[in-house]
């Protein structure tokens, strides 16, 4: 039975269908972006359901040096680098991570979702720096994905203290 109350419980169901609808929004969400990128490099003149005006434009971004690799890996490692892959192909392989080690009560897993919830938010600050300061643009996937994130990193801290606090135990 799923609860969050009482010694020794499974992972409460409400964070389960949460974890569910955060990561799916987060996978589509990056799809749709990988989506738009693959296509403004097919074609120049393709417009976005998400390009509303010349400040708020997903494409803008995603097709900007900060697009891939968060713009870091390019200037270290040169273009052609593995890792110089667009920014969506992290998101897909974030929530993916999320999703499958989120079904864990380990207490490692959980560990494990918080750093990497951490490092997303970070991230998520200094592309939210960039898209505002730099590029001067509003991109409505960028911001509902830094919600997304920043949702999922408050129910990792959640999901990791009450493994930490014994709520939920490891499943035997």
């Amino acid at each position: 039975m799923a609860t969050s109350r009482g010694k020794g419980r499974r992972t409460p169901a409400w964070q389960q269908v949460a974890r569910c609808i955060l990561c799916t929004a987060g996978l589509a969400l990056s799809a749709y972006a990988l989506y738009v990128e693959t296509a403004k490099e097919r074609n120049s003149d393709y417009k976005a359901m998400c390009d509303v005006s010349k400040t708020i434009s997903c494409s803008k971004v995603f097709t900007s040096k900060y697009g891939r690799g968060f713009g870091l890996i390019e200037p270290l490692f040169g273009r052609d680098c593995i890792l110089n892959l667009p920014n969506s192909v992290f998101g897909l392989i974030f929530y993916v991570l999320q999703f499958f080690l989120g079904q864990s009560s380990n207490p490692t897993a959980s560990l494990v979702l918080v750093i990497f919830s951490l490092l997303s938010n970070l991230a998520t600050v200094y592309l939210a720096y960039i898209l505002y300061f730099i590029l001067n643009d509003a991109c409505l996937v960028c911001i509902s994905t830094y919600v997304v994130n920043a949702a999922l990193l408050i129910l990792n801290l959640r999901h990791h203290s009450a493994i930490s606090q014994g709520v939920i135990k490891k499943k035997v």
